[in-house]
């Protein structure tokens, strides 16, 4: 019997939560259970494991995220506004009604020294969209070597979700402001 998609989302919700909150390892599948008012075989119906919770979680915020970093690249008025959109989109996503503290993937990443395949897929995913479409509007903005310059600011952009556990009201403005020097940088080496 297939899950319904109410009772598929009240679980991703309540994993999404209580993962963000409280960590992955830390939470028990019976505080899902709990928090989603579903029995364990509704949930193993559809998710094989914690992992494959997990994944799906991860997957439904990849498309999430992908969805607002669109949306602020859509927004902007030149190639240049598109690559720096990405900051635009970090602090949409926070401010949603079921944004995080912080990057699920990077959690995700930091509590498995040797992830299930499932979640590093998902990690993996997230890792390579960011690059790829880094890389994209970077070439869009006229940027030499946009793949490196993109590994850069790749860099730039995980070191800013990361500092959001160290100052939980971060904006992005200093991760702007690096990216905008690395630009203004990689043009005049141009």
């Amino acid at each position: 019997m297939a899950m319904r998609t109410s009772t598929r989302e009240r679980i991703l919700d309540a994993a999404d939560e209580l993962f963000a909150v409280r960590g992955i390892a830390a939470t028990p599948v019976d505080a899902v259970l709990e928090r989603a008012r579903v029995s364990s075989a509704t949930l193993y119906r559809g998710f094989a494991s914690k992992e494959a919770l997990l994944a799906a979680v991860l997957e439904r915020r990849h498309e999430e995220w992908l969805a607002t970093w669109d949306a602020a690249v859509d927004d902007a008025s030149d190639p240049e506004g598109r690559l720096l959109a990405v900051f635009d989109a970090l602090d949409a996503f926070r401010d949603r009604p079921r944004g995080s503290r912080w990057c699920a993937f990077l959690g995700a990443a930091a509590e498995y020294a040797d992830a299930p395949a499932e979640v590093a897929r998902a990690v993996q995913a997230d890792t390579d969209a960011l690059r790829d479409r880094l890389a994209r509007l970077a070439a869009d903005a006229g940027v030499d070597d946009a793949d490196a310059f993109a590994e850069r600011l790749l860099l730039v952009v995980t070191g800013d979700l990361a500092m959001r556990l160290r100052e939980p009201g971060r904006t992005t403005r200093t991760a702007r402001a690096v990216a905008e020097a690395l630009l203004a940088q990689a043009r005049t080496l141009a």
